[in-house]
C-alpha cells in the first residue's frame, strides 16, 4: 500500500473502511456505546461527531429506527460512504476546529451524541468537545469513547497523538464544560489481550487491514478477527482494568 498521511481521512478510509466495520474492537465499542445511551432513553436526535463512515450511526438506526439521526464527519469520503451504508440518516462533511458554529437549524439540536475514537485524534480535544456544545440541546447526554493502555504502530499510523486514562479523558469533558456522569475503562480482559496481540504485530498490521487486489484485508488478519469476534461479544462490563476508555456526561440544562 503506498503510505498516506497520518491526516489523510480521505485515503485511510479508502485503505481501512472494509476492516474497520468489521473489526470485533469496534464491534465491541459501538455495543458499549448502545448500550450506555440505552440507559438515557428516549434517543430523539443523535449527532455521532467523527462519524467516520457511518457504523455507529447503522448500529442507532437498528436500535432506534424512528430517531433522527445526523453524522458530522471531516472526511468527504467517509461522509460518502456513510450516506450510502445509511440512507435514513443525514451526514455533513464539518471540520469542528475550523467550523465551530453548528450548521443552520442544528443549535441546540441533538438531545444525544457520541464521540467515540475521534478525541486521540486531535491536537486540541477540549477545544473539540467545547466547540460540539453549541449543537447540543440543554441536558443532552453524550457517549465518548477513547483508546487506553499502550499505542500501537497501526495506532500511530493512523495518527494517535495520545491515549486516555479515565482521569484524562473526565478532564477534557469537564474543561469543554460538560458534567461527568461516569467515566472508567472497559473490555478486561478479553479487550486488552486484543490490543496486546495488535501492539505486537507491529507494522505488519498495517498491511493486513489495508484493502489488497481483491478488496479484502489478508487472511491473517480475518483469521486474528474472527477468534476475536466472539471473545469481545460477551459483553460490556465496565472495568478500571480495561484498555477501552469510556465516559458518559451531560450538558449542563
Amino acid at each position: 500500500m503506498a503510505a498516506v498521511s497520518h491526516d489523510d481521512w480521505d485515503a485511510l478510509w479508502v485503505a481501512h473502511a472494509d476492516s474497520n466495520a468489521r473489526n470485533p474492537a469496534q464491534q465491541f465499542r459501538r455495543r458499549l456505546v448502545v448500550r450506555l445511551l440505552a440507559d438515557h432513553e428516549p434517543v430523539q436526535r443523535l449527532l455521532d461527531i467523527g462519524s467516520g463512515t457511518g457504523d455507529v450511526i447503522a448500529d442507532a438506526h437498528a436500535r432506534w429506527p424512528a430517531a433522527e439521526l445526523l453524522g458530522i464527519e471531516l472526511s468527504h469520503t467517509g461522509v460518502e460512504i456513510a450516506s450510502h451504508k445509511v440512507p435514513d440518516a443525514r451526514f455533513e462533511v464539518v471540520d469542528l476546529i475550523a467550523q465551530p458554529a453548528p450548521l443552520a437549524g442544528r443549535e441546540a439540536w441533538a438531545t444525544h451524541a457520541v464521540c467515540s475514537e475521534v478525541l486521540e485524534h486531535v491536537d486540541d480535544p477540549v477545544a473539540l468537545m467545547a466547540n460540539a456544545r453549541a449543537w447540543l440541546a440543554p441536558g443532552a447526554v453524550v457517549v465518548v469513547t477513547v483508546p487506553g493502555g499502550p499505542m500501537s504502530s497501526f495506532d500511530r499510523h493512523i495518527g494517535h497523538r495520545r491515549h486516555f486514562a479515565p482521569a484524562d479523558l473526565a478532564g477534557v469533558l469537564h474543561g469543554a464544560g460538560y458534567d461527568v456522569l461516569r467515566c472508567s475503562g472497559a473490555g478486561f480482559p478479553f479487550f486488552n489481550v486484543y490490543r496486546s496481540v495488535v501492539i505486537a504485530r507491529g507494522d505488519r498490521l498495517i498491511e493486513d487491514t489495508s484493502v489488497g487486489e481483491h478488496g479484502a484485508a489478508s487472511r491473517g488478519a480475518e483469521l486474528a478477527m474472527a477468534v476475536f469476534r466472539p471473545l469481545l461479544r460477551t459483553g460490556t462490563r465496565l472495568s478500571p482494568r480495561g484498555w477501552q476508555t469510556v465516559a458518559v456526561a451531560s450538558v449542563p440544562a
